[in-house]
């Protein structure tokens, strides 16, 4: 059969599928009127399965007659009106996938309610520092071909990394995030074209490639006009001499000091990672966790004791309100009898599980039981006290919230920040130091955000990625507000004297 007549089948076929698919729907319900509701619902489900099997169905004879119009200008074999007819689809099929079908935009959420503050300029310099913050797993490369069957419902010229890259990086310049944290960033493809795209958009990179040979890793940006590093600390998950830690997961912990004309005194802390995914393995979830938050705990301590704020993003792997999630909010979790699979909330259904171990994590790693550098030897004499250290919890001194109440304002769904063919849920978050109840004077404050999408909003645009969204996750973004402590203490010093 030629190719032209195998489309031809191929349509056919398509068409008495939808049909047949269609026809059962209507025998199955046109027969009570107590399913009218249901028969509207499911008649809905059974349409976009069909539109989806098509669309799958269309990339396939898509694929399959390019390959067949490869040689086709040294073909002479073919009729006026079938060579016309073949070239026309080959210019058809070759067109840049169209970005304005099922598009929906996103919408800010203010957060903010002035209270007259911080909300002047005055002699002493600017009274308060506002910046954004974006989290962004852009997908890499090699894990989208190692993973394909998670996209199916893609066409393949939508998967392409020169059109990623393109409807990525035009995100980020439509945002213009002051500090970028990025995810399954590919090594070869941030050398030669993501760093050098953002360097020319006025940031400064700093990349941490995950350990073995994982060709993927975090980095974190920031715009060079907003802040200046101070520190960057590296932090590799992998162990050799402690079989916990056996994978190659990494971290990225940056010291930055805001630019302001009359100087802040405030440093920021800004902290990136991508957490093991592997649902089965809690125990690895929280240790590795455990590493980077000492890591922050140490980088954030400033020269009088306190602790500057703080910026943790990243991929955690873990969904809301899971016992991962809350260790991070409610900075302690009593662990004992946590099956290792249900830390990170991804996957109920699993039965029969180990429980946690007690203790989580050996002494030799170095981290106390409160995710705090110490000696080991030191460790192994203070665990000889016995009972004055619970041995089956955890706990943390940094307080943090999330940017995202994890629900759609719009309907009160779930939000959700990644999505295949298998299943959509929340795992990238943006927590933050907040500003304390009784003082503005420490901490951040939430002013915006940009809105996540919920099922009903993905399902409308065809799942992730797609056409104008490049990666199986949406970006997180959040704008924040920085108090600088210098100019408002100078500001209530001298309205004291005023007063006097």
């Amino acid at each position: 059969m030629t190719s032209l007549g195998s489309s031809v089948h191929l349509q056919r076929h398509t068409g008495c599928w939808r049909n047949s698919c269609q026809s059962k729907f209507w025998t199955r319900f046109s027969c009570s009127t107590a399913f009218t509701q249901k028969a509207v619902a499911y008649q809905r489900s059974v349409k976009d399965r069909i539109t989806q099997r098509f669309r799958t169905d269309f990339a396939r004879s898509y694929w399959t007659l390019k390959n067949n119009y490869s040689d086709l200008e040294e073909t002479s074999g073919h009729s006026p009106a079938k060579r016309s007819y073949l070239l026309n689809h080959r210019q058809m099929y070759q067109q840049t996938p169209s970005t304005n079908i099922n598009k929906i935009e996103r919408r800010w959420e203010d957060l903010f309610h002035t209270n007259g503050r911080y909300q002047s300029l005055d002699g002493l310099g600017q009274r308060f520092f506002d910046f954004s913050v974006m989290s962004y797993n852009i997908l890499s490369q090699k894990l989208l071909h190692d993973n394909a069957h998670l996209y199916k419902h893609c066409s393949l010229p939508i998967l392409k990394w020169n059109y990623r890259l393109r409807n990525m990086m035009k995100e980020i310049q439509r945002h213009n995030a002051d500090i970028l944290c990025l995810q399954e960033v590919q090594e070869d493809h941030y050398e030669t074209q993501v760093k050098p795209s953002l360097e020319s958009l006025g940031y400064h990179c700093e990349y941490k490639k995950r350990t073995g040979n994982k060709v993927d890793g975090c980095a974190v940006v920031f715009k060079q006009a907003s802040f200046s590093l101070v520190s960057c600390h590296p932090v590799e998950y992998f162990k050799p001499d402690i079989p916990l830690l056996d994978r190659d997961n990494v971290g990225l912990v940056l010291l930055l000091k805001p630019k302001l004309e009359k100087g802040i005194s405030n440093h920021l802390c800004v902290a990136n990672t991508h957490l093991l995914y592997n649902p089965r393995r809690g125990d690895i979830k929280l240790t590795q966790l455990g590493l980077l938050l000492a890591e922050i705990s140490h980088v954030s301590k400033q020269a009088d004791g306190s602790t500057c704020p703080v910026i943790l993003c990243g991929d955690f792997n873990a969904v809301p309100w899971s016992p991962l999630y809350r260790f991070i909010r409610e900075r302690k979790l009593e662990y004992h009898g946590i099956p290792v699979g249900k830390v990170s909330g991804q996957d109920e259904k699993r039965k029969g599980q180990r429980i946690l171990n007690v203790p989580l994590w050996p002494q030799c790693l170095g981290i106390s039981q409160q995710c705090q550098y110490e000696d080991p030897s030191t460790s192994a004499i203070r665990s000889d006290e016995g009972s004055k250290i619970n041995r089956s919890s955890i706990e943390h001194s940094l307080n943090l919230s999330s940017a995202y109440s994890h629900h759609s304002s719009k309907r009160g769904r779930p939000e959700i920040t990644t999505c295949h063919s298998r299943r959509a849920m929340t795992v990238d978050y943006i927590f933050y130091s907040p500003t304390s109840l009784n003082s503005e004077s420490e901490g951040l404050q939430l002013l915006a955000r940009l809105a996540l999408f919920d099922e009903i909003d993905l399902h409308a645009i065809s799942g992730l990625p797609n056409a104008n969204n490049s990666s199986d996750h949406l970006p997180l973004l959040a704008s924040f507000r920085m108090p600088n402590l210098h100019a408002s203490y100078a500001h209530v010093q001298g309205s004291e004297e005023h007063s006097t």
